[in-house]
């Protein structure tokens, strides 16, 4: 297990709840990676309870969203977890801030067996992924049996690329690659610019009010709130697809979106692609894909919870 420097202090970008209790552990992955995660437990619990551990957006870390979800979900009677993946945040890694698949697959799985570790939780273990980590959360749940219950909040498909999009983002990939045999610096790029103008897309915009503005969602650790990485690293997913065998997916799956997302037809596609009577798609009317990461007013958290207990038997 790698040594982490962890802070100890509270830096989230939302309140601390007196309700819950928090602490901060480490876990390993069988790739090897040390994963850094908040624990957030009921006040006074006693006995087994089921857990739920969360993960997203993609590009941010378990002080933004992942943790509000975390501590909300905690304070309704779940033992919860929000957790920095591989090579992100306070979790090991290099390099750092890249991203994989398959290794992010298996971080889910790596934090399953953490939980079953735990004398406190019992074997109702669920996750929840928000944004990219959504989707990631369904190739998780296709591949492991244990995670009982799969919740996606404005899930996407990382895979999903307009066919110009991805040439021209293999281009950009390969001509950083040659110029780094050759001696130059690695292209790196801001996943969300830092500055926005009236020409901006919206999402775009809305991408920016979140993770740029430090009275919401910035922190410091976070990629997408202004580290800027090598623009190979995240090609490998629309390399190779995450969703395969997310029809063979036979546990319960809700997933939890925005009608005035982007990637609401995203998030419509892999639905359509899954089977069975114990998969729900629930609709927020008027909300965006980004009102989803911490707009608490536009956030089903009682849906979210009355799935979890429905299915946590």
């Amino acid at each position: 297990m790698a040594q982490l420097n962890l802070v100890t202090e509270w830096d989230k970008t939302f309140k601390k709840s007196e309700k819950v209790d928090h602490s901060k552990v480490t876990f390993d992955t069988k790739f090897g990676f040390t994963l850094a995660a908040d624990v957030y437990k009921p006040k006074n619990a006693e006995g087994k309870l089921s857990s739920i551990i969360v993960c997203g957006p993609y590009g941010a870390v378990k002080e933004q969203s992942s943790g509000l979800y975390a501590q909300t979900l905690a304070e309704k009677g779940f033992l919860t977890m929000a957790f920095d993946p591989s090579y992100t945040g306070e979790s090991s890694g290099l390099p750092r801030n890249t991203t994989s698949p398959d290794i992010n697959t298996e971080d889910y799985s790596a934090a399953v067996d953490y939980m079953i570790s735990r004398d406190d939780v019992d074997d109702k273990i669920g996750i929840l992924g928000i944004c990219g980590w959504g989707g990631i959360a369904l190739s998780a749940a296709a591949k492991d049996p244990r995670i009982k219950v799969i919740v996606g909040a404005t899930a996407a498909n990382l895979s999903d690329f307009p066919l110009e999009n991805r040439k021209m983002a293999l281009a950009a990939v390969a001509a950083s690659r040659t110029g780094e045999v050759k001696g130059q610096e690695a292209m790196t790029a801001y996943s969300v610019p830092e500055v926005i103008d009236e020409n901006t897309p919206q999402p775009v915009k809305d991408f920016y009010n979140y993770y740029r503005n430090p009275e919401r969602g910035y922190h410091k650790r976070s990629i997408n709130s202004g580290i800027a990485t090598d623009v190979a690293a995240s090609t490998s997913y629309f390399h190779f697809s995450m969703f395969t065998y997310i029809d063979q997916i036979e546990n319960p799956v809700l997933l939890v979106h925005g009608d005035q997302a982007y990637t609401y037809p995203e998030a419509k596609g892999l639905f359509d692609r899954m089977k069975g009577d114990n998969k729900k798609f629930y609709t927020v009317a008027g909300a965006s894909h980004t009102d989803l990461y911490d707009q608490v007013d536009k956030i089903p958290f009682d849906e979210i919870e009355k799935f979890y207990r429905e299915y946590f038997v």
